[in-house]
Parts: structure tokens; C-alpha cells; sequence
């Protein structure tokens, strides 16, 4: 058969003798529709099965080694239960296919901790309008989505989109603590000791029953544009760094051989927004 054709022409060119030595494997632009299983080859890592008229994936079950997978350019319409096994991929390219479901195609992906680079693009499942995000929100690890690098601000509009919860929990909390601060007063830092603004919240808000909406994630209709800014700034995490001489505090055994009171510890502590 063909495939058994391009199979040996493989292993002649590459000089392989036993099964167990391959691990690359170039079967690209032969036409073929499908293959026999690849068990025999259980250590193959590399394998270019792109450019031909593929359909199901059945062949790949036992090669649990594989780190980079070409699948490009074939007839392939659904990839259930034939990848999710393969864990240790790292490139995986679905271009050019007739993969429709999306929700499906990522669920199939989803144990892939390792996968860095993925094409699917020129896939009808590429036309759904939050495409790029979902599956930058769904695998995490890719860094190379259809030649594009993920960005962080990619991530974070996926997060916030898929998750508005967490979204805004992370936006909120920084150091772990977050330091309510009442409207009208500054905390104490070292760097600032300029009197506390008044913000002018327009009074339409003040007595209207939207007054419990007033918080520093709603966009509040300032009258000046700067009090919104300094609502947020009095509601971000506080930071705090104490400092103490330690050459000033005495040891234990000068405190038993000391009669005097001993006086207090200075301590400074700087904080600061």
C-alpha cells in the first residue's frame, strides 16, 4: 500500500532498523485518507502528517510520546477522543481542517499542560467572534496561537470575559490585603501629608436610591474627572514596611545583667499607596 510505501521509504532514508529507534516520522503530501495503527513506533516524537486527506485519527492511540504533531492541511471534521491522551504535546498544528465545534475541539486539548504553539486557523470553528479568547482562556499554556503571540493582555480580557468574578477580584486585591479607607480621608504615608480632598459626588447620586452602587468599581458620574481617580487610589491595597535598630536592643543576657528598666524599642513604619 502507500502507506506501508512511504513508511519504509522513511525508515530506509533515516536508516532506522528496529521500531523502537524512530522518533521522527515524515509522511506529509502522500494523498493518503488514513493510516494503520503507529503502536509499533511507541517512542515517536515528531510526526508530519500534514497535506494529505486524512479524516479520523484512530492511528494515534498508543503514542503517548509524541511532542509535535502535524495535522494541517487534511479533511479532518472532528478530533473527540483521539488527542486528549497525547500529554506531552507541545506543537500541535490543525490548520487548514473543517473543524466546526469549538467548545469540543478545546475540550479535546485541555489536558495538554505542555502545548506551547497551536494553529486553527482556516477552521470553521476560527469564524465564532470570541474564538481567540476562548482558547486562550481554556489552555492556558499556549504562548503561540495560529503565529500570533498570546498576550497579557489577551489573557486578561479573556479572564475578564469567562470569569468577570475573578476579574475583578485580582483587579481589587494586591499583597494578599486589601485596606478599606472611608471617602474623604488619605492614609498616613510618608511622602504625602497634603489635607484630604472632598469628592464631589453630583448630588443626583447622593439622594437618588443608586446611592449603594457607589463603589470604587462602578464608573461614577464625577463632577471632577480627578476625584474618580482619587476614589481609587484611597481604595487600593496598602503597603507597609516597619524597620528596627537592632544594634539598640539589648540580649538576653544584658537584660539579666542590667537592673535598669529597659526603654522602649524605636520602630519606624513607612506606608505608602
Amino acid at each position: 500500500t502507500v502507506y506501508c510505501q512511504a513508511v519504509e521509504k522513511q525508515l530506509k532514508i533515516c536508516g532506522f532498523k528496529r521500531n523502537v529507534d524512530v522518533l521522527v516520522l515524515y509522511l506529509a503530501g502522500q494523498g493518503l485518507r488514513s493510516f494503520p495503527s503507529l503502536s509499533r513506533f511507541h517512542r515517536l516524537r515528531y510526526l508530519w502528517i500534514n497535506n494529505n486527506k486524512i479524516q479520523d485519527l484512530a492511528f494515534l492511540t498508543k503514542n503517548y510520546c509524541l511532542t509535535e504533531l502535524y495535522l494541517n492541511n487534511n479533511e479532518l471534521t472532528d478530533i473527540s477522543g483521539a488527542l486528549k491522551h497525547l500529554r506531552a504535546l507541545q506543537i500541535l498544528l490543525l490548520h487548514d481542517n473543517q473543524l466546526k465545534k469549538l467548545g469540543t475541539t478545546v475540550k479535546e486539548l485541555k489536558g495538554m499542560i505542555s502545548l506551547q504553539t497551536l494553529n486553527l486557523f482556516h477552521n470553521p470553528l476560527a469564524q465564532d467572534p470570541d474564538y481567540r479568547l476562548y482558547v486562550i482562556y481554556f489552555l492556558p499554556s499556549v504562548q503561540l496561537l495560529d503565529r500570533k503571540p498570546v498576550t497579557q493582555r489577551e489573557r486578561e480580557s479573556a479572564l475578564h470575559l469567562y470569569n468577570r468574578d475573578r476579574s475583578c477580584v485580582m483587579q481589587s486585591i494586591a499583597f494578599g490585603k486589601r485596606v478599606h479607607t472611608p471617602l474623604g480621608t488619605t492614609a498616613a504615608s510618608s511622602r504625602c501629608t497634603q489635607p484630604a480632598r472632598r469628592l464631589m459626588i453630583p448630588s443626583v447620586w447622593k439622594h437618588s436610591d443608586n446611592a449603594h452602587l457607589l463603589c470604587s468599581f462602578c464608573r461614577v458620574p464625577f463632577e471632577d474627572p480627578e476625584d474618580a481617580v482619587l476614589l481609587r487610589a484611597m481604595t487600593r491595597s496598602l503597603m507597609e514596611f516597619s524597620s528596627v535598630d537592632w544594634n539598640k536592643v539589648a540580649t538576653c543576657q544584658e537584660r539579666r545583667l542590667q537592673n535598669k528598666a529597659e526603654e522602649p524599642h524605636k520602630k519606624l513604619t513607612i506606608r505608602f499607596r
